[in-house]
């Protein structure tokens, strides 16, 4: 009865796992691709003569090799946007810095196990522990437990539900028909015991706006190469849009 109870328990704890594992594999076979903004930037809308935006796109990341800025520049273009080198000269300045770049949290994949394959290889290696034990009615079923739990950990890592994100913030600066008055205070921290507080105040002719956007892709093993292009894609998309 024992040896029974245990060889179902057995069997019930593969097919479980093997539930969660199929579950990943087909829930998650398309790439899924989603890009969120912090808050929304309203900007008015200016002549064509005045469509002209210095764009200045930084990486502080770990892969500097992801570069938004050919890309931006093309898309600002196709809508109609002069794309310059001067500050001075353009009414839209957009800076972006992107902070992260690669693998994010994913879910727990614990349970990822071929519910087919997982069984039927584990009740082959239960059966080689078996012979190995003497023929025992319990050595068989101890087998089967063990040569399931091997080749589940064989499984579950061959089906993980992978994560790749990118963050970046931006700022963007419209110049103003009017006068803009800026203060700003720092604290700037002198050793272990003391500070320094540093304050300046001045007027500018430039409106600046900030917010954050993240872009993540999401799919079963998935790999960099293929989450590249539509992260890159999803950005572009946001930071161009905002024009």
């Amino acid at each position: 009865m024992k040896t029974l109870l245990l060889s179902v328990l057995v069997v019930t704890t593969l097919s479980l796992t093997g539930c969660g594992a199929l579950h990943t594999a087909v829930a998650k076979r398309n790439l899924d691709v989603q890009t969120k903004m912090s808050s929304s930037i309203f900007l008015d809308p200016v002549e064509p003569e005045q469509r002209t935006i210095f764009v200045d796109i930084r990486n502080t990341s770990d892969k500097p090799e992801f570069d938004l800025k050919p890309q931006v520049v093309q898309s600002l273009q196709a809508r109609g946007y002069q794309v310059i080198d001067s500050p001075k000269r353009a009414h839209y300045w957009l800076q972006a810095n992107v902070l992260q770049v690669g693998r994010s949290n994913a879910r727990d994949t614990n349970s990822a196990l071929a519910a087919g394959p997982g069984i039927a290889a584990g009740a082959v290696s239960g059966y080689a522990i078996h012979r190995a034990t003497g023929g025992a009615t319990g050595g068989a079923a101890i087998g089967a437990a063990v040569g399931g739990a091997v080749v589940g950990t064989v499984v579950d890592a061959m089906v993980e539900d992978v994560y790749y994100s990118v963050i970046t913030d931006i700022q963007i600066m419209e110049r103003f028909d009017g006068k803009v008055s800026e203060s700003s205070q720092h604290q700037l921290i002198q050793g272990d015991s003391g500070s320094t507080t540093s304050t300046y105040h001045r007027d500018s002719n430039m409106r600046k706006y900030q917010t954050r956007v993240l872009s993540f892709a999401n799919q079963a093993n998935l790999k960099w190469p293929e989450a590249e292009p539509e992260l890159t894609q999803g950005m572009v998309r946001a930071l161009a849009g905002l024009f």
